[in-house]
C-alpha cells in the first residue's frame, strides 16, 4: 500500500476497515474526557466490555450453587476449560488435545522443563536467544542449577551480530549445529519482547531436532499476535500468557502446548497433581498417578474459574473476528503505517531521530515497533504519556509502540505519530 501522511488518509483507511467495529468491544482508558491512544497491548491488552458479564455469570453460579457449581449450571466448572481449547488451538496451530489452560507462564515453563529438560553428563546444554525476557533467563538458570550444572557452561546465548539489533536465522541454526552433541534443549521466544522480532520457529524446531534436542517456545508476545503452526512445525512444547494480545486480564491464566508425539512417551518425567489425573478415574482418589490424555495430563492444580471466564470473554472476540486471518492483514497495514510515519518524521528533520530496531519485513514482526530515541528519550516518552499516548519505556532509550488490530485505528496511529513529531520540540 502507498501510505499518505494525512489525517484524511488515516480516516479513509478506518472507513474501509471491516474490523473497525471490534474497537467498540473494548474499554479504552480516558484522557481529558477522550479515548487515549493505547499502544501498549504488547504489555497488557485492554479489557473487553464483556469481561464483567462473563465474571458475573460465574460469581452468580458460585452464589447460587456453591460447590455444586462444579457439576451443575449452564457452565459446570469441572469441564469449563474445554470451552477454551478450540479457540486456543486455532490461535496456536495445534490440535485441541495438544493445548490446555493452567497456572501462569513461568510456572508452566518450569513444569514443562521437568519433562523436556532432562540433562545427561554429555547432553546438558540449553540454547536460547541472548537478551531473552528475564523470567526465562531466571527459570533456565535455576533449572540448570537444580540439575547440578553451572549456568556459565550450560547456557548458550545467541546474540545479534556486532552493530545489529535482530538475530539472523542462519546464526541461530549455526549455533545449534556447532553445539549439537551437547544440546539437551533449544528454548526460544516466538517474538522477542524487546525488538519485536518474530523468530523462524519452524527452522529452529527443525534444526534443534536434527541436533537431537528438544525444542520449546515462550509465546508470550506471539499468541494472538502472529500466525502459529505449532503442530506442523513439530515443536515439542510451548507456553504463553494471556494478558497481552489475548486481553484476558492482568496476571491472566496461562496456556501450554505439548505435541501429541509425547502423549504416551514413557521417557518424559513430570510433576503431577490431582487435576492432571485421567478425568474418568479422578474421583476414585486412587494412589499412583495416571495422566489425562494430551496436554491436560500436565495440569496440576484445580482450574481457577474466574481467570478462565475472563479468558473466555477475550477468546470469544477472536472467534467472532474469524481468528487471526483478517486481523493479521490489518496488523500488517497498521504497523506498516506507523513505520511509514516515523520514517517521515526522520526525513522531515533531516536525520534519524527515531531508529526502528524492529525488522522492516512484515513477515518477521508482529504489532510492535521498538524505537530508539536518539536524544531526550525519556522526555519524549513522558510527553506522549501526558498527551494520552500510552506506550512503554525500556531502558536505556527505547519506546515500544504496538497498534493492536482488534482495537486500534489508523487514526490512532496517525495521531500518535503527530505527537511523536511534536515531542521533538517540547523535549529540547
Amino acid at each position: 500500500m502507498i501510505y499518505q501522511n494525512t489525517l484524511e488518509f488515516a480516516e479513509s483507511l478506518d472507513a474501509r476497515d471491516s474490523l473497525s467495529h471490534f474497537r467498540n468491544e473494548f474499554l479504552i482508558p480516558q484522557h481529558n474526557g477522550e479515548d487515549s491512544i493505547y499502544l501498549c497491548g504488547n504489555s497488557l491488552g485492554l479489557q473487553p466490555k464483556s469481561t464483567e458479564k462473563y465474571l458475573e455469570a460465574q460469581l452468580g453460579a458460585w452464589k447460587d450453587l456453591a460447590v455444586e457449581g462444579w457439576f451443575q449450571g449452564d457452565d459446570p466448572w469441572l469441564q469449563f476449560h474445554h470451552q477454551l481449547k478450540q479457540p486456543l488451538a486455532n490461535l496456536t496451530g495445534a490440535k485441541t488435545d495438544e493445548v490446555t489452560v493452567m497456572n501462569s507462564l513461568t510456572v508452566n515453563l518450569h513444569l514443562l522443563l521437568v519433562s523436556f529438560y532432562q540433562p545427561s553428563n554429555k547432553r546438558y546444554k540449553i540454547l536460547m536467544e541472548g537478551g531473552a525476557f528475564p523470567s526465562d533467563q531466571y527459570a533456565i538458570e535455576s533449572q540448570v542449577n537444580f540439575h547440578g550444572f553451572e549456568p556459565e557452561k550450560a547456557i548458550i546465548e545467541v546474540f545479534p551480530r556486532e552493530g545489529e539489533h535482530i538475530l539472523r536465522t542462519e546464526d541461530i541454526i549455526s549455533a545449534i549445529e556447532q553445539n549439537a552433541d551437547e544440546l539437551a534443549l533449544v528454548l526460544f521466544a516466538g517474538v522477542n519482547y524487546y525488538t519485536g522480532q518474530v523468530f523462524d520457529m519452524e527452522a529452529i524446531a527443525k534444526a534443534g531436532h536434527e541436533a537431537g534436542a528438544y525444542v520449546g517456545f515462550d509465546l508470550a508476545h506471539a499468541v494472538g499476535n502472529v500466525p502459529l503452526l505449532l503442530h506442523d512445525w513439530g515443536a515439542d512444547f510451548a507456553c504463553w500468557c494471556s494478558y497481552k494480545y489475548m486481553n484476558s486480564g492482568p496476571g491472566g491464566i496461562s496456556g501450554i502446548f505439548v505435541h501429541e508425539k509425547h502423549f504416551n512417551s514413557p521417557d518424559l518425567k513430570r510433576f503431577a497433581g490431582w487435576w492432571g489425573y485421567r478425568p474418568d478415574k479422578r474421583f476414585l482418589m486412587a494412589p499412583g498417578f495416571k495422566p489425562a490424555n494430551g496436554a491436560e495430563g500436565w495440569q496440576v492444580s484445580t482450574s481457577p474459574i474466574l481467570l478462565m471466564s475472563a479468558h473466555k470473554a477475550a477468546l470469544d472476540i477472536f472467534e467472532k473476528a474469524g481468528g487471526l486471518g483478517k486481523l493479521r492483514q490489518k496488523s500488517i497495514l497498521l504497523t506498516g503505517y506507523l513505520e511509514y510515519l516515523i520514517l517521515e518524521i526522520n526525513q522531515k528533520h533531516g536525520e534519524e531521530l527515531f531508529a526502528i530496531i524492529t525488522p522492516s519485513d512484515p513477515n518477521i514482526r508482529g504489532c510492535q515497533l521498538s524505537v530508539i530515541c536518539k536524544r531526550n528519550g525519556k522526555a519524549i516518552f513522558n510527553y506522549l504519556a501526558e498527551n494520552g499516548i500510552i506506550g512503554d519505556w525500556r531502558q536505556p532509550d527505547v519506546i515500544r509502540l504496538s497498534p493492536v488490530p482488534l482495537y486500534n485505528s489508523f487514526k490512532d496511529v496517525y495521531k500518535a505519530a503527530m505527537h511523536l513529531d511534536m515531542s521533538l520540540v517540547v523535549s529540547e
